[in-house]
């Protein structure tokens, strides 16, 4: 009798944080990242300042992204990250507004899905520079469904507002 294991998947993760020191609040989520079940992280890029998307009387974000592979599905993957989010402290009071920190779950292999709660490919990945240029460090030649290839969309997107920190 055969054991049939889920295969590993790769996925990446946008990382954000405008509190509580938001560099130490994204190496802590790469950690907590890498530590997660079933899941290796294998990819990590530079990390960038950028002005908050929303509210703008709020401090400005450090982003970043993870790259991982996965044997969690899709579903379980997100659930984890949002484990993560609630460890860390994160309270969702207003859209855009500031946070300790945030992960999104930008792509993951497979086919596209949109489901409640759960929209893989990110809708708005091809429009966040904030995304992309991080995305790009670690996966620059990556084709997102319905959006392009990371790097192209990093050129459209533009860098402003965007500074490399390391």
């Amino acid at each position: 009798m055969s054991i049939t294991r889920p295969l590993w998947r790769p996925a990446y993760v946008a990382i954000g944080s405008n509190l509580n020191d938001p560099r130490a609040r994204i190496l802590e989520a790469f950690g907590r990242i890498a530590a997660l079940p079933a899941t290796r992280a294998v990819l990590r890029s530079r990390l960038y300042l950028s002005r908050p998307l929303g509210p703008q009387d709020q401090p400005d974000f450090v982003n970043a992204a993870a790259g991982v592979l996965t044997r969690l599905g899709a579903r379980e993957l997100l659930d984890a990250l949002l484990g993560i989010e609630r460890v860390m402290g994160r309270e969702r009071h207003e859209r855009w507004g500031p946070r300790i920190i945030d992960l999104d779950l930008v792509w993951f292999a497979g086919p596209p899905i949109d489901e409640t709660g759960l929209t893989v490919p990110h809708r708005s990945v091809s429009e966040r520079n904030f995304v992309l240029y991080p995305l790009a460090d670690i996966a620059p030649e990556l084709d997102i469904p319905g959006h392009g290839r990371v790097l192209d969309l990093k050129l459209r997107a533009g860098d402003n507002g965007l500074v490399a920190l390391e």
